[in-house]
């Protein structure tokens, strides 16, 4: 089917108090894996691609970008592409050519005044070319191997008023909040802040989104789409059961040599991660039609 937008599936599950799972993709294997997975679940998708993932692809979109494109195509359910945690406005400017509806434009890391300002630039950009935005205020820790922030520190944690505030000046169509998830987190141990998260649903009148999820167990999972999360991004879950499946079949055929013996087990251990998690954000367990190991 033709590519989905990523701010029509957002506003659907939004208004249906529902969250549309959106995975980080870096290799072929990851973009067949998460349509392979929300075939199996019946849900639809988004597919992420960051700015570090461009980076370690030679710093060149179009061949991945293509390539997801070419299989969201041809995907049994909804699958839509969008470009993640962009600092780079020379990127920003590549989604509307390569296939991408949505773009998140990370700006977090300067002082308030100039994210605002670098965020309201970026979002009448992209909306002069029909592309929905995503913005982050607060600190998500964890990117680019940095340590997670203390919880207490000054702007650690999303402020409802300020939010409020920051997406009447930047016109921004969804917002990444801080309310306690940190990225690249490899144990399901976080703990998220649902007052917060409640009282930043009740301020704002745009959809919410959840970076650093593959650091919460189930049960945060469902309590945050349950308290107004509408996005939820998932990226180093599907890496540590790739990562942890190809180190099994290594270890049990240390002979191998063809890579597509450990990259399609890597790549079925990402299929059966990405259909368990659609369905937990979906219906709030663990789904009893699993894919089963093979």
């Amino acid at each position: 089917m033709p590519l989905a937008a990523t701010g029509e599936l957002i506003a659907a599950a939004a208004a249906a108090r529902h969250a549309v799972p959106a995975f980080n993709v870096i290799t072929l294997e990851h973009v067949e894996a998460v349509i392979a997975g929300a075939e199996h679940a019946g849900a639809p998708v988004v597919l992420q691609v960051s700015e570090n993932a461009v980076k370690y692809r030679y710093g060149r979109l179009l061949p991945l970008a293509r390539a997801a494109a070419e299989a969201a195509e041809r995907a049994a359910v909804p699958v839509a592409l969008h470009l993640d945690h962009i600092h780079s406005d020379g990127l920003l400017r590549q989604a509307p050519g390569a296939g991408f509806s949505s773009v998140m434009y990370d700006a977090a890391r300067l002082p308030y005044e100039e994210n605002l300002a670098a965020t309201r630039a970026a979002a009448d950009w992209a909306h002069a070319q029909g592309l929905w935005i995503e913005a982050e205020l607060g600190q998500v820790g964890g990117k680019n191997g940095e340590p997670p922030p203390d919880p207490h520190a000054p702007g650690a944690r999303t402020d409802p008023q300020e939010a409020a505030a920051f997406v009447t000046g930047t016109g921004v169509d969804a917002l990444a909040v801080a309310v306690g998830s940190t990225h690249a987190m490899t144990t399901r141990t976080a703990a998220l802040d649902h007052g917060l998260l409640k009282r930043l649903s009740a301020a704002l009148d745009i959809p919410l989104v959840l970076h650093g999820s593959s650091g919460l167990p189930d049960g945060e999972l469902t309590a945050a789409v349950a308290g107004g999360i509408a996005k939820v991004n998932i990226g180093t879950a599907l890496n540590v059961a790739m990562t942890g499946a190809i180190r099994e079949f290594l270890a049990a055929h240390p002979e191998a040599a063809d890579s597509r013996g450990y990259l399609g087990v890597g790549r079925e251990a990402m299929v059966r991660t990405v259909d368990r998690l659609i369905t937990v954000l979906r219906d709030g367990d663990a789904p009893s039609h699993a894919l089963e190991a093979p």
